[in-house]
């Protein structure tokens, strides 16, 4: 998979180590040394086809030991148990890694629903759930600041950042109360950059806090972790933007079609544009460097003769291309990287479906687990090796 992804010329590759493969349950003191050569073996194929690395510590995979055990990230034993990880793997790779990455979409943990992807939190019938969603969240704060000050530490040369999804979003009128509708949609996001970037909890968190009506508790010492390890840049992931308004019992709607845009496979809004706002609101809030996560969904038909016509997907990440190099080169904002979700087909997270593809390069299997699980390069494949041999041009003879 690394030489395909080369063959489209990939000058980097963001993924993740699994925190299970170096520590199995998660509280070991000695680390599984397999999995650690697992990562040598391949960071090495990486740095020898000229590929960086970047990244993420820990991607939807806490350790389920941790989570039966501990109650994950609502307990705070889990803040040593990350930087035991941390340690391990930043000494590991302080000379194969420079980029990184502390929680995946990390905000998502705000998911009073279902924080379980994240942060490994399953609610307990009568928990107070905010309290729990805010504890946990300060936790992950706390975790992620300590690994910046430990891996800048261990190599000053390391980039570290967070990562958020962020959900870009429109007021659906202009009535003055549909501003502040998405206001409040947007402060679950704002809550973890506005800590993890600026390195305290703002008057935007303060507001967020109130809203969810939880109890929070900060140990002494905290604040100061906070405040000295806030991140280098900001990762975030893009698929589309929402309309949101308030509705007469109170709550907000961001469910709405914008009759303006046109929809994927999935219903998901499809909003190139969106991608330059998002980057200069981005910016323009928090002055570091951004790093993009970018792709589509979509159902591919894998014809007889081994391609799959995806034009869809190239028109839209090229439009998504073209949108990002105007928020650079117009509005001059400090993009460091671009990378699509993914490389090649996999089980989409949200769905847990095969179909729902978004790779350059079709893998052979079905909802079901049946397939060769043989490679077959997309048109886009062809298409974005282009795309990165001539620097960001979308469109070709």
């Amino acid at each position: 998979d690394l030489k395909l992804m080369k063959g489209m010329g990939f000058n980097s590759f963001r993924t993740s180590i699994a925190w299970g493969r170096i520590f199995p349950n998660g509280d070991e003191l000695e680390p599984n040394e397999a999995g650690l050569a697992y990562y040598d073996d391949m960071f090495a194929c990486m740095n020898e086809l000229g590929m960086e690395p970047v990244i993420t510590l820990s991607h939807y995979e806490t350790p389920l030991h941790l989570v039966q055990k501990y109650g994950s990230w609502r307990n705070r034993k889990m803040i040593d148990f990350f930087m035991n990880y941390c340690q391990t793997i930043f000494k590991r790779y302080k000379d194969k890694v420079k980029y990184w990455m502390t929680f995946n979409e990390i905000n998502e943990t705000m998911n009073k629903k279902n924080p379980y992807h994240q942060a490994g939190i399953l609610f307990q019938e009568g928990e107070d759930k905010a309290s729990t969603v805010l504890q946990a969240s300060h936790h992950m704060f706390v975790a992620s600041a300590k690994a910046v000050i430990l891996g800048h530490q261990i190599n000053p040369n390391f980039k570290i950042g967070c990562m958020v999804q962020y959900p870009e979003s429109y007021p659906a009128t202009c009535q003055p109360i549909d501003q502040i509708a998405k206001r409040e949609y947007m402060l679950f996001t704002h809550y973890y950059l506005d800590v993890m970037c600026r390195g305290f909890y703002t008057n935007t968190c303060l507001a967020k806090q109130e809203q969810l009506g939880g109890k929070l508790i900060i140990d002494e010492g905290d604040e100061e972790i906070l405040r000295k390890g806030t991140v280098d840049f900001i990762g975030f992931s893009y698929y589309f933007s929402s309309i949101v308004s308030y509705q007469r019992d109170g709550s907000i709607n961001a469910k709405g079609r914008n009759p303006y845009l046109e929809l994927t496979d999935w219903r998901w809004h499809i909003d190139p544009l969106g991608l330059r706002v998002a980057l200069n609101e981005l910016y323009d809030r928090y002055q570091i460097p951004l790093f993009v996560e970018n792709g589509l969904g979509a159902v591919d038909q894998l014809n007889e003769d081994g391609t799959v016509d995806d034009q869809y997907r190239i028109d839209f990440l090229g439009k998504h291309i073209e949108a990002l190099k105007q928020a650079i080169k117009i509005d001059h904002v400090d993009v460091i990287g671009y990378t699509t979700w993914g490389c090649i087909d996999l089980v989409s997270a949200g769905t847990g479906e095969m179909k729902k593809r978004y790779g350059f390069i079709y893998v052979d299997k079905d909802d079901q687990g049946n397939g060769s699980l043989k490679r077959y390069r997309k048109k886009s494949f062809y298409w974005y090796k282009k795309v990165i041999e001539t620097n960001g041009q979308t469109k070709f003879e």
